[in-house]
């Protein structure tokens, strides 16, 4: 079992939540509610970790509030 980082946000647009895992390419997904973002990004995971040749090109350290006057 390994667990992924992933960040939503929701574009103000569509009203959809966009969900992506820093450093996975192809590992990202939209929906309209939570609950079916991660289900939707669990699936690309686990499609995409079925491939041998997995390449992380970063690793997720967290984030950061940038105040700007």
């Amino acid at each position: 079992m390994k667990t992924f980082t992933a960040i939503v946000e929701r574009d103000p647009d569509t009203k959809f939540y966009v969900g992506y895992v820093p450093g996975f390419l192809g590992a990202h997904s939209q929906s309209e509610t939570l609950d079916e973002l991660q289900e939707n990004l669990r699936e690309v995971i686990e499609m995409l970790v079925e491939d041998e040749d997995l390449v992380f090109e970063t690793e997720f350290v967290g984030t950061q509030q940038i105040v700007v006057q």
